[in-house]
């Protein structure tokens, strides 16, 4: 049960009432937001900063949702991991793929894609080695690496007020489990 309620999108002030619904889901409203309804300004600030890494990370969709699903493994997010399975089939990461993510297998992913992996858990971690850093540079150049590092971080301080407000999966749904493969 989640430990503050998750207020209606019709108990909101006009402004905020869009925040609480899905961009990538029309009219479904999450949970996620909905109990950082609780604080209307947090709800616009996280949004706002969920949207800039969303869009403006320097990373493409499949190196974003790598990012996202190997932060949610790292920390156990299951609410995250639910949200991003499908998304991330969308960005063309494959059932096998993600559920690698999950047992944290590496090897069906390129190297580019290895070192995304690596980086996202040590920024989890807050263990970034300057040779990590280095050799994800190389593959990304800074505008991305930049990008990777902040997705990490935004999606971990997501995860832990996930965690702290112990939201739940939406109403009638249930969690698509850590492997999606089979």
């Amino acid at each position: 049960m989640a430990r503050v309620p998750y207020v209606p999108q019709a108990e909101l002030d006009p402004d905020y009432q869009d925040l609480v619904v899905s961009s990538l889901q029309p009219g479904k409203q999450l949970n996620v937001y909905s109990a950082l309804s609780n604080n209307q300004e947090v709800l616009r600030g996280m949004r706002a900063l969920l949207g800039t890494l969303w869009n403006d990370s320097g990373l493409t969709d499949r190196q974003r949702e790598i990012v996202i699903l190997t932060l949610a493994s790292e920390t156990g997010s299951e609410y995250e991991w639910h949200q991003h399975v499908s998304i991330a089939a969308e960005a063309g990461l494959e059932p096998e793929e993600v559920a690698a993510i999950a047992r944290d297998d590496r090897a069906p992913f390129p190297e580019e894609e290895q070192l995304i992996v690596s980086y996202t858990r040590a920024v989890a971690q807050g263990r970034v080695t300057d040779e990590l850093h280095e050799a994800i540079g190389e593959h990304l150049g800074e505008r991305a690496l930049v990008g990777a590092a902040s997705t990490a971080a935004g999606y971990l301080a997501l995860g832990r007020v996930i965690d702290a407000l112990a939201v739940e999966v939406e109403r009638g749904d249930q969690f698509v489990g850590w492997d999606p493969s089979g």
